[in-house]
């Protein structure tokens, strides 16, 4: 076996991920058979979702000191489009820690853009509202908690709202909680309160093929998750404790966030399921169902005035 893709694989496989289930069985299927060298490669108890995101470019690392903002500082370009005193942040496609652009790219938003444009949607004096327009699956842990807690401090000195384009699911919905407000459609999708991590074991097919890889290492728990051997008892208790530490994190987060409206046992007890527009909205998880349109246009009416 080759792992032909290692960095997609990286962010995969031997992860904590804050993705919906669906999404993350579209990857495995689209991407799998390259990263394994397999024919097929499906994702149990999971129907794989299609959503593809948008623009094109190539993210970089780095982001302490703002790199990405001060990029566009520096060159004279604007982080947000701007509709009368409202500043539009689009969150769309799998959601990424580190990338230093801004808006989507390869189908990718990374925090470290999003955090540039929170930023300086907190400072600038023109605009009076911020408005987050929502589309994504999930994505990373690393850095998600942080960015939440930016709007939610954005949420603080002006009015925010996210306004869902479709989904907002799991990291998603993570930080559509921040806004003071959420309206989604009818038939959208918002939830997934959780956390996931997939683990591909080669051990059998390579012992078909005659071939036997032996892990040395120093240390007990030294890759103990890995794709050569099966998963033990012990590591996946370890790696199932960890992903309900994140959970919980979550949780806590939404119910910080949501405050009366949706609390952090009620996020809870949703288990990580998601719900469409009229559910979401009688359990606590989104404001009101609407137009997108319909909505942003409100929301500029009313800072206008």
């Amino acid at each position: 076996m080759t792992i032909s893709r290692p960095e997609i694989a990286g962010r995969l496989f031997g992860v904590p991920l804050a993705i919906d289930a669906g999404k993350a069985a579209a990857i495995v299927e689209a991407l799998g058979p390259r990263i394994l060298g397999e024919d097929h490669v499906v994702v149990a108890n999971a129907s794989a979702v299609d959503h593809e995101a948008f623009a094109k470019g190539r993210p970089s690392a780095g982001r302490l000191g703002d790199r990405t903002g001060r990029s566009y500082d520096r060159d004279r370009v604007p982080v947000y489009d701007m509709v009368g005193n409202v500043a539009v942040i689009p969150v769309e496609g799998s959601l990424v820690h580190k990338g230093n652009y801004v808006g989507a790219s390869s189908g990718r938003t990374s925090y470290q853009g999003l955090q540039a444009q929170i930023i300086r949607a907190s400072r600038d004096p023109q605009v009076a509202g911020v408005a987050f327009e929502i589309d994504s699956f999930g994505g990373e842990v690393a850095g998600l908690f942080e960015t939440a807690a930016m709007i939610s401090e954005l949420s603080k000195m002006k009015p925010t709202l996210s306004i869902l384009t479709d989904h907002a699911l799991s990291a998603g919905y993570a930080l559509a909680s921040a806004s003071r407000q959420i309206v989604m459609p009818a038939h959208g999708s918002i939830g997934s309160i959780g956390a996931i991590s997939l683990h591909a074991d080669k051990s059998c097919e390579l012992e078909k093929k005659g071939v036997r890889v032996t892990v040395l290492r120093a240390g007990k728990r030294k890759a103990e998750v890995n794709p050569f051997e099966p998963l033990s008892e012990e590591a996946a208790a370890a790696e199932l404790a960890a992903l309900e530490r994140i959970r919980a994190s979550f949780a806590e987060a939404v119910g910080r966030h949501r405050g009366r409206r949706f609390n952090a046992a009620q996020a809870l007890a949703t288990e990580a399921a998601s719900f469409d527009g009229a559910d979401a909205v009688a359990l606590g998880l989104a404001d009101a169902v609407g137009h997108a349109n319909s909505a942003f246009d409100e929301f500029v009416r009313e800072l206008a005035r």
